[in-house]
């Protein structure tokens, strides 16, 4: 019996190595990428609603050099930024107890001061 080989060489099956999702993972957060888009809802043209949305997926390193780095600041993200948050929120309310309590103590004062002149006039 004679072998014969087919016409067409079968296609070679490209084998999936852990490394290819890993090196496009790796470019996709080296340089960055931006997905935007739009949602408008009209009807009988008149804008309803819009929501617009935007994805930029990188790595912080990445984030940084493209000036996004709103994590760092936000309490809800970043217990550094809770932190400095509550001190600023207690300096303010320190301000404004002691802003609160010189007024009562200059109205007592007063009032202690206008107490004396009405028993020296009697």
């Amino acid at each position: 019996m004679i072998e014969r080989e087919p016409a067409y060489p079968a296609p070679a099956v490209a084998e999936r190595h852990p490394s290819d999702l890993a090196e496009v993972l790796e470019r996709v957060l080296d340089k960055g990428i931006v997905i935007a888009g739009d949602i408008k809802i009209d009807l009988l043209d008149i804008e309803l609603l819009t929501i617009r949305l935007r994805l930029f997926v990188s790595s912080v390193d990445t984030a940084r050099k493209a000036g996004i780095d709103w994590w760092e600041t936000d309490p809800a993200l970043s217990s550094r930024a809770a932190r400095d948050a509550l001190t600023q929120e207690n300096a303010e309310l320190r301000e404004r107890l002691h802003a609160l309590e010189s007024r009562v103590g200059s109205e007592e004062l007063s009032a202690v001061g206008a107490t004396a002149e009405e028993r020296s006039d009697r």
